[in-house]
């Protein structure tokens, strides 16, 4: 039985004002008994402050991208041995913003999962396609082809240490949606993908939906069979709002 995972990406928003009170009001609004694990991905400046305020909660801790490098003369990369050291569990790898703004390519993607996977972190591998690509019936060349290149630089053991977001790039803040249906589609295929590898690991793996998943939304969606969780956007901003989606789940 996989357990559902609700991870909020705070992109590059925060302030430790900000955090401490959105973090302390997640960790009261919190149920004592969840059938569902909490995640935050922080910018990694605050990743330190998340260990001093989260450490005694259930709420888990991640951070948003990592090196593929292990260390040196790469200014401003942050290796995944430095995000260990800030008690992260979890780091976000190739969201759809990394692609395109910062051209990293499916092989760039795997790099990085391989290098978090050495350090022992859980990579939140992000896959998903344009509006375009959308349109154009292109939906699943695409994803499978972002998914592919990591499953090809992981062993079988390492694919159960993977979680998955599909996060379809034009359901994000442009005012469409995916229908709960539509999700868990690209989801069964991205689950029966990982199944040509290995059927076991396939039946184990969290895929999570990462289409501006909203309290409205989120108790439909999760319903979906191969919807394990939400990789969530704005409303994790919003300790209400993320409570809501944590509570639908």
């Amino acid at each position: 039985m996989r357990r559902t995972l609700i991870a909020g990406n705070w992109k590059m928003n925060g302030s430790f004002a900000a955090n401490r009170s959105l973090l302390s009001e997640i960790v009261a609004g919190l149920p004592v008994s969840s059938d569902c694990d909490v995640l935050v991905c922080a910018p990694a400046p605050y990743l330190t402050q998340c260990a001093e305020l989260l450490t005694a909660s259930p709420v888990k801790w991640g951070a948003q991208d990592v090196s593929e490098h292990a260390q040196g003369a790469f200014t401003g990369e942050v290796a995944a041995s430095m995000l260990v050291d800030c008690g992260c569990q979890y780091v976000i790898v190739g969201h759809s913003e990394r692609r395109a703004y910062h051209a990293e390519s499916n092989a760039d993607v795997a790099r990085k999962t391989s290098r978090a996977l050495s350090e022992s972190l859980i990579p939140i591998v992000c896959v998903g396609e344009t509006l375009e690509q959308r349109e154009s019936g292109q939906t699943e060349e695409v994803v499978a082809a972002q998914l592919q290149a990591v499953l090809d630089v992981v062993d079988v053991a390492q694919i159960t240490q993977l979680v998955v977001a599909y996060e379809p790039v034009w359901a994000i803040g442009t005012g469409k949606t995916a229908t709960p249906q539509m999700a868990q589609d690209v989801h069964a295929f991205l689950r029966q993908q990982i199944a040509l590898k290995d059927v076991a690991a396939a039946a184990s793996v969290q895929i999570l939906y990462g289409g501006s998943m909203k309290p409205e939304n989120a108790k439909d969606l999760l319903a979906m069979a191969d919807i394990d969780g939400g990789l969530i956007g704005g409303a994790a901003l919003k300790s209400a709002d993320f409570l809501a989606i944590a509570a639908a789940a």
